[in-house]
């Protein structure tokens, strides 16, 4: 079966073409990626290590704001909280800690957590789901034709 990081390279470049489209309606062109592994909880690890990729769009030497560091942050309250960061900005401000950052932008998918940051909050959340909902179905695909072509296969290699 595909990795887990290979299926999150593989949803980043086929929605790649949707967020250039994307790009001709927000204030920028540029976008960085967060990508959680699905695998791991948050009691299991710390943050830094559950990453499982990363990528940007546009040019990161010339961006005049870390869009890397708030993309991680995002990615960070959605993953501690199994929910998108946009649920504890508007309906669970309580749950926000200390130096969370106030722009939502991440999606959750079951166990899966993508968080952007570089345009509007509402297009980086709308990237997110784009992502995490394509990692999904192309994790789906494999396990489907893995189990056509090896129906006895018993565990997940």
């Amino acid at each position: 079966m595909i990795s887990h990081k290979q299926l999150a390279i593989d949803a980043v470049e086929l929605v790649t073409p949707a967020i250039e489209r994307l790009f001709d309606r927000t204030n920028r062109k540029e976008l960085h990626i967060v990508i959680m592994d699905p695998t791991i909880k948050p009691w299991e690890s710390r943050f830094e290590d559950a990453i499982l990729y990363q990528s940007s769009l546009g040019n990161p030497e010339q961006w005049t704001i870390p869009f890397d560091q708030l993309a991680r942050k995002k990615a960070h309250q959605a993953w501690r909280e199994g929910s998108a960061n946009m649920n504890l900005q508007t309906l669970h401000p309580t749950s926000l800690h200390q130096g969370d950052v106030l722009f939502y932008g991440s999606f959750v998918y079951g166990n899966i957590v993508v968080a952007c940051s570089g345009v509007e909050q509402w297009f980086d959340m709308l990237v997110s789901g784009w992502i995490a909902v394509a990692i999904e179905q192309l994790a789906i695909h494999d396990y489907q034709t893995t189990k056509v072509k090896n129906p006895t296969q018993t565990y997940r290699d």
